[in-house]
């Protein structure tokens, strides 16, 4: 298996990249669909049925699919001989920024689901801090694996 995971690695390594892209540009934009959504929108009419149909859409359709892969090729990477040296810090911090990030994920996918429900208890600047916690955890990962602390 390690053999194939080798010969895989440039493969592994792409696929792995596009899916972070992908995560990482729903996880951005979905806040800000949620900003709009209190600011603009409320939690009734024909206007919060689009904004909820967008989210639902952007969470399930792109942003979870684009988690998974992230997850299972990078798993695979970390299954790479060579490529991880776990007595280092940089595995360790990025392992804690990536469940950071996934938590993150979840937290907003129960907003998504809280507004398709007629909920939200959070208004739109609280959103908007939120907005700043996968830049921060990206600063975090992308830190972690170039610099390699």
């Amino acid at each position: 298996m390690s053999d194939f995971l080798a010969l895989a690695y440039p493969w592994t390594k792409s696929i792995h990249i596009m899916a972070v892209i992908s995560w990482m540009a729903a996880l951005f934009y979905l806040p800000r669909l949620l900003v709009h959504h209190t600011e603009r929108v409320g939690l009734t009419g024909e206007t919060h049925d689009l904004f909820t149909m967008m989210e639902y859409k952007l969470s399930n359709v792109i942003m979870r699919p684009a988690m998974i892969a992230t997850w299972v090729f990078g798993l695979c990477l970390v299954f790479t001989p060579g490529i991880v040296d776990w007595s280092l810090v940089w595995p360790w911090t990025k392992a804690v920024g990536v469940i950071s990030m996934t938590v993150f994920h979840e937290w907003l996918t129960a907003r998504v689901n809280g507004f398709a429900k007629g909920k939200n208890n959070l208004t739109g600047r609280q959103y908007r801090m939120m907005n700043e916690v996968p830049t921060l955890l990206m600063i975090l990962i992308v830190l972690s694996v170039v610099v390699k602390f």
